[in-house]
Parts: C-alpha cells; structure tokens; sequence
C-alpha cells in the first residue's frame, strides 16, 4: 500500500509539474507586444500562405492550441489567436509546424493520427474491460478470470501510453525542425526574443510528457481501486 502511495504521489508529480512550467513559460511571455504587425491568428494564416497551404483553416478554440490534420485546421485558445504576444506568434508557428508536417507526408504524425482516432473507444473499452473484471471471478468462481482480464484492461490502457510516446517526437519536430528555422529565415523576431522563442517551442513541446504521466497514473488508480 505504503509503495503504490509513493508511485501515485510520484505519478502525479511528473504530470502537475511540467504544467505548472508550461503554464509558466506562456503567462512570462503573453505580454501585448505593439512592435508586431499581427496577432497569433493572422500570423499562422499568413505562415500558411506563404508555404501555400492555403487549404488550411485557422480557428478560435477553447480546447487547447493544436492542429487537427482530419480537418486541415489550425486552431489557436483566445489569447494566442486575438493576441499579439511573443506566446502567441511562437505557438502559432509551432501548430503551422504540424500542417507543414501533414503537408510532408510526415510518417510519424499519420501514425499520431491514427491513434488518436482509436484512442478514446480503446479507452473506453479499457475500462469497461477492468470493471468487470471482480464481476467474472464472482460469477464463474476461476479467480484466473479476472486475473485474465484485468491483464487485457491493463494492455488496452496502456495504448494511450504508446500514443504519447509517440506524440513527443511529433512536437520537437514541429517546434525545432519546422517552427524555428521558419522563424529564424522568415526574420520575423528581433534576435533578442530568440531564446525566449526557443524556451516557448521546448514548453510546448513537452506538454505531452503529462499527457503520458496523467496516463500512467489512471492504470495505477485503476490497480488500487480493484485492490492490487
């Protein structure tokens, strides 16, 4: 008991702290900047324009920065999109680095994409699997049953961890092989917000290690309300 607190509380560490760093790093550079020309929003239009992406949509969303390749859209929260910030511009570069990537051809975010789409009904799935399991050992008395099955609920579960894994390389590629080398050519930052850029890509990027964590940490809550 005492060992899979620990796990927990360490489970959960790893995924509130690279949070609180992201949130952090985005709130020290979301002040309105009147030296730039555009908001975040008319910068990622106007990036996708000059690769001729012009089939590619920007939006307003309240569900997190990303770019949907299913719809060919980027979509930027409030702040990024209306907001003329070194934040703002910086992340709308980096979610134009993944319709660069659909654009490309990029193997790993076809294989992200695909997934993603699986990975809410295997969720789903997963978890109906590990409930009733305690079911199964009471009803057929073959304790190796639910044993059987929480094995199966366990391995479905961990495909959400897989796609994680997968998602890191995703968004270093977007930031340092895409976003960065357009912003540098493109000279569209003073050399001063360089480094801060740079600070801003890497936070982005590694918002998926809690992704990954928060993961981890619902199989080990999913152990401990079955009692292992």
């Amino acid at each position: 008991m005492a060992i899979a607190l620990v796990v927990i509380a360490l489970l959960a560490a790893l995924a509130l702290l690279p949070q609180m760093w992201v949130k952090n790093v985005i709130n020290r550079h979301s002040a309105e900047r009147p030296d730039f020309p555009g908001t975040g929003g008319e910068f990622a239009r106007h990036l996708l324009d000059e690769m001729k992406l012009d089939h590619v949509d920007v939006e307003q969303t309240d569900r997190g920065d990303h770019y949907d390749p299913m719809t060919k859209t980027v979509r930027l929260l409030p702040q990024h999109f209306n907001g003329r910030s070194l934040s703002a511009v910086v992340i709308a570069a980096h979610e134009v680095g993944h319709a660069m990537q659909d654009a490309s051809g990029y193997r790993p975010l076809i294989q992200r994409t695909q997934m993603a789409k699986q990975a809410q009904r295997v969720e789903t799935l997963g978890s109906v699997v590990m409930l009733l399991a305690p079911v199964v050992m009471i009803l057929t008395k073959a304790p190796f049953l639910m044993f059987a099955q929480l094995a199966a609920g366990m391995l479905i579960l961990s495909f959400t961890i897989l796609m994680h894994a997968l998602t890191l390389p995703v968004e270093f590629d977007a930031s340092f092989s895409r976003a960065m080398p357009v912003l540098k050519a493109g000279g569209y930052l003073a050399k001063d917000d360089m480094k801060s850029a740079r600070e801003i890509l890497r936070a982005a990027a590694y918002t998926y290690v809690a992704a990954a964590a928060i993961s981890m940490l619902d199989v080990v809550r999913w152990l401990r309300v079955l009692r292992f």
